[in-house]
């Protein structure tokens, strides 16, 4: 790997967010953006050859008539080194996904390029929140909570308000509030708890069920409403369950109609590159661009996360 195409890989390495369209896998969108980067860093002019002397035969007239041979050292391109013989100059680059979409679902999808997967894996370590919006309709109940799934259940709606729904939503934002302080490993009575939930800095401090950090209405048309939602440790199926059981506790049903990822970490919607745009000078611009807010994420995150390991040891003492 020499000359521009070296350069080029060498701009691409770190991470970037791209916008993962409806029913489609997220691993065909890993492998069209692989594909797209491979054209462009293969379509870079290719490293000059090797030279190597060779010497060529020449013949001149001498003046009786006769011809002399002689041999003149010249440099010419190894033809090993040329692209009909090498092949491509990039087979092969390895882009890897942070938390992943499931088919139905849209939105923020990382990605990593080189050593960028490796800051994937120091992102997922900080356990650090999303943000989703969730399309809900209240009416009827399905066997895996979205609208194309066997129907099991219809409900009236009618007495369902936007009061209501926002009461039930505080509830569970509480429970899942609770819950959270529990899996941080920070004693409730103490001022850093307080501290830390006011900063929104509180993370479990190892591996736990999806816990809610933030839920509210965004809007409520009967039938249909939109729910805002920040979370950890999520699954796209859990979140439909949600709608599902924001549904049950207002003594009606509901489905999701949709689930998009607006944030991932420090990737949001704005820094999400859409489908076409999938290509190796805006991914290379949109490494460059996100680099300072990876870096700084993992900076502060990664303190804290020392703070609270070294928290729970001094417990386990």
């Amino acid at each position: 790997m020499a000359g521009a195409g070296a350069r080029l890989y060498r701009g691409l390495e770190g991470l970037f967010a791209v916008y993962k369209p409806p029913g489609t896998s997220w691993n065909v969108v890993r492998d069209t953006v692989e594909t797209n980067l491979l054209k462009g860093m293969n379509s870079a002019p290719p490293p000059a050859p090797r030279l190597q002397v060779r010497f060529l035969p020449a013949s001149s007239a001498l003046p009786d008539g006769s011809k002399e041979l002689t041999l003149t050292a010249v440099r010419v391109p190894v033809l090993a080194d040329h692209p009909l013989v090498t092949g491509p100059q990039f087979r092969g680059v390895k882009v890897g996904a942070g938390h992943r979409l499931d088919v139905p679902s849209s939105g923020v999808l990382v990605l990593g390029v080189g050593r960028g997967n490796r800051l994937l894996t120091e992102l997922y370590n900080c356990h650090l929140s999303r943000d989703y919006t969730l399309h809900g309709q209240f009416g009827r109940a399905t066997e895996d909570f979205s609208p194309t799934g066997r129907l099991i259940e219809r409900t009236t709606y009618g007495h369902i308000t936007r009061d209501k729904l926002e009461k039930v939503l505080a509830v569970i934002q509480g429970t899942h509030q609770r819950a959270l302080l529990t899996y941080s490993g920070v004693d409730l009575q103490t001022q850093e708890a307080y501290d830390l939930a006011v900063k929104g800095l509180l993370r479990p401090m190892d591996k736990s069920p999806p816990l809610i950090t933030g839920l509210r209405c965004l809007s409520y048309e009967p039938p249909d409403f939109t729910l805002e939602v920040q979370c950890l440790n999520e699954t796209q199926k859990y979140l439909r369950k949600l709608v599902h059981e924001v549904g049950l506790e207002l003594r009606s049903a509901a489905v999701c109609c949709g689930v998009r990822r607006t944030r991932d970490g420090p990737f949001t919607l704005q820094h999400a590159l859409p489908h076409q745009r999938w290509t190796l000078a805006h991914v290379t611009q949109a490494v460059r661009e996100a680099a300072g807010a990876v870096r700084d994420t993992l900076g502060r995150e990664g303190a804290t996360e020392a703070e609270r390991r070294q928290r729970g040891q001094e417990r386990g003492r």
